[in-house]
């Protein structure tokens, strides 16, 4: 009996193991080109994979049966395959993508919620910069990606320096130090760096910009008040890829880049080199810059390497800037006169690892460095600092059949050292994060998906802060799709805020650590997504509501003796509104229409607008395109009047611009009209009181460089 029952388990054990299959796809475009990248969903099993720098992916322990993978990648047909095993021809299927239409488009890969989902499988709202829409803003600022994020909705990019041109950016009405911006996941551009990130990252090597609007501190920690931008950079595919563009503006501004790519076997490299120049422009004559005169350099090299069952990346870049802004007599010939001038060195390092334990578990290292050297002057003072940080995350991935795993902790170091300039204390600290978070991705069945999520993190001299997030996405049905999430929030205390740019930092003190506290938010978003066709004419309407509240925000106050400084509000800030967009499809002609109605107010002894927060905007973009020939666009942007912080009102205004690309097989050149209605404040408004050579700024709410003529060339090799 005991060898009957050996053998009985023996064959079933046998038997089982046959009924495993194993299926091998390789993903190509139709010119051959093998995909890197593709996502290959698994219906049956929930789950999504992507293919490897080969364009190869492998499934293994297949059950017996009929079984549907949807194949996408960006700027593709989404393409859907049933195989039935076991199979009778061999286990190596060759896949071919066409190149994708609107509607397709924007299935793209999302990696900013740490899980690999498609936008429509993802229950946290996610926005997605990708493919044409990036290469197309990017021809409008090929500099930097302030314009890129300005027009898109919910989105406000605030100057900071009336001068200097430094900017911050807003979402949903909240101060530009509680969004975080990353790259590749990667927190780089926080604290004293902030003010000039905008200005200082070009498009040319990003592969995608995604965006989180509202409370996402559970994801990446402290600092994701308002929500965060995930700059997600170009990766080497089969094929090399060389790059490079030349962009000059009416405003004597020059833009020469380059990028190269290119997979040698196992290992892989991408290049990027750029080199940024304006002369000071001055088109409302009144003696001092809208533009200021910069020269910067940008290197940033990138090395990957693929095993079996281990990927890894190391990259570095550096970019040096100096930047002059203020009295253009002062600029060309000397002697005297207001000025600001901002002398930065950034060099940031870092190093990915992943590791498959096997088909359903990897873990993933990374950490980083970053090095920011800022000297600011003005005619009476200096502020000479260094800011390093570094960040080390290690996380464990897991994807199940319903439920996919996200277990990890991470440290992130901040420290400034000021040097000593004036007789005002130093504004050094060192702050040490250490934080511990899961997330958990649960597919009740093809309709409802659960995301939660919960970190634990605790900053030296502040304590504790426990963070819940949640998100639920019901597909009501394939065209109609809901979600509503939302979660906890904090930001630790720093003098780096968009008022203290304003004033260079002179005279404030620094944050005293016994007298101030974390602040503390919390918010939700209510998205509704709907898609359909009249015939030729393709629809998407999507609707967010949202609301964010922010309890003792730091504000900055008067600490008598001419000195300032931050404070938490014994009130609250609160910022609530609706953003809708609109897009129809026909033909060679697409509409987009944006609408952000934002009602931004503090509570501290009494009920206020949010300072130069505009409760109404109006997004309208028309393009027309003939694949890989033409593309036109016309922008018209609305902005209503905004509160200032003294109090009185901006004027509300337009803004609008022309764009028009020609393109052949290896070459396009293009040419953009930028505010051809020549909006700017100085025309109805002035920007500083007292003398020229000793303004005092008003709040900047509006452009001041006005009408603005750029075109180049895009080379492809």
């Amino acid at each position: 009996m005991k060898y009957l029952f050996t053998s009985f388990f023996l064959c079933c054990f046998v038997f089982a193991s046959k009924a495993q299959h194993t299926l091998k796809l390789t993903v190509t475009s139709n010119d051959h080109e093998r995909l890197a990248g593709a996502t290959v969903a698994w219906k049956e099993q929930n789950r999504a994979v992507q293919t490897d720098s080969t364009g190869n992916i492998v499934f293994i322990n297949i059950p017996a049966g009929v079984h549907t993978f949807v194949i996408t990648h960006i700027g593709f047909e989404e393409k859907i395959i049933t195989v039935t095993f076991p199979l009778t021809g061999p286990d190596n299927m060759d896949i071919v993508l066409e190149p994708a239409t609107e509607e397709t488009a924007d299935e793209v890969i999302v990696t900013a919620t740490r899980t690999s989902r498609t936008i429509s499988n993802l229950p946290t709202r996610t926005e997605v910069i990708s493919g044409e829409e990036l290469a197309e803003k990017g021809n409008m600022k090929p500099g930097d990606i302030r314009m890129m994020l300005n027009e898109s909705t919910g989105i406000q990019t605030q100057q900071t320096s009336a001068t200097s041109y430094s900017s911050g950016i807003r979402i949903q009405g909240l101060d530009g130090r509680y969004t975080q911006i990353l790259r590749d996941g990667y927190p780089l551009y926080a604290g004293f760096s902030s003010g000039l990130s905008l200005l200082q990252i070009s498009p040319l090597d990003l592969k995608q910009v995604e965006v989180i609007k509202g409370s996402a501190s559970t994801l990446y920690g402290g600092g994701a008040i308002a929500g965060l931008v995930n700059l997600v950079s170009k990766t080497p595919g089969e094929k090399r890829e060389l790059d490079f563009m030349a962009n000059g503006t009416s405003a004597k501004g020059l833009d020469l880049s380059a990028f190269y790519s290119e997979l040698y076997g196992k290992m892989g490299l991408t290049v990027f080199g750029s080199r940024n120049s304006n002369a000071p422009f001055d088109p409302a004559g009144i003696g001092l810059t809208a533009i200021p005169k910069f020269e910067r350099y940008t290197i940033n090299p990138r090395l990957f390497l693929y095993g079996k069952k281990t990927t890894a990346d190391a990259g570095v870049s550096y970019v040096t800037e100096d930047r002059m802004g203020g009295n253009m007599n002062y600029i060309k010939h000397g002697g005297t006169g207001y000025f600001e001038q901002n002398n930065t060195d950034r060099l940031t390092a870092q190093l990915g690892i992943v590791h498959h334990l096997n088909e359903n578990n990897t873990i993933q290292l990374k950490t980083s460095y970053s090095r920011f050297d800022r000297v600011i002057n003005i005619p009476t003072y200096t502020f000479d600092a260094l800011q390093q940080s570094s960040f080390t995350e290690l996380t464990w991935n897991r994807k199940g059949l319903k439920t996919d795993w996200v277990i990890g902790g991470n440290m992130l170091t901040d420290d400034l050292n000021e040097r000593q300039q004036s007789t005002d204390p130093l504004r050094n600290y060192h702050y040490n994060t250490i934080g511990l978070f899961i997330q958990n991705t649960w597919s009740l069945n093809k309709q409802l998906v659960i995301e939660s999520g919960l970190r634990g993190d605790h900053v030296n001299d502040y304590g504790f802060e426990l963070l819940p997030r949640v998100s639920v996405m019901y597909k009501v049905s394939p065209a109609f799709t809901t979600r509503l999430g939302g979660g906890l929030g904090y930001k630790t205390p720093t003098i780096f805020t968009e008022e203290a740019e304003r004033l260079q930092f002179q005279h404030i003190l620094p944050i005293a650590v016994n007298n101030t506290n974390n602040e503390r938010s919390a918010g939700g978003n209510w998205d509704l997504n709907y898609r359909t066709h009249f015939g030729e004419l393709g629809v998407s309407l999507n609707n967010l509501f949202f609301y964010t509240k922010l309890n003792r925000p730091l504000v900055l106050t008067d600490a008598g003796n001419g000195k300032m400084a931050f404070d938490n509000a014994s009130g609250y800030i609160d910022t609530k509104g609706i953003e809708t967009n609109v897009r129809f499809t026909y033909a060679d002609f697409k509409l987009f229409i944006g609408y952000t109605y934002t009602d931004a107010n503090t509570h501290f002894n009494e009920k206020q607008w949010l300072p130069l927060t505009a409760r109404h905007r109006l997004n309208n973009v028309l393009m027309y395109e003939v694949e890989d020939k033409w593309k036109i666009g016309l922008e018209a942007y609305y902005y209503s009047r905004q509160q200032l912080s003294d109090g009185s009102f901006g004027q509300s205004y337009w803004v609008t611009g022309l764009m028009a690309e020609k393109l052949w097989e290896h070459v396009s050149i293009f040419i953009n009209f930028e505010n051809f209605s020549n909006t700017r404040q100085t025309k109805f408004d002035t920007i500083y009181t007292g003398s020229i050579d000793n303004p005092v700024f008003k709040d900047i709410y509006a452009p001041l460089d006005g009408f603005v003529v750029n075109g180049g060339i895009k080379i492809k090799l």
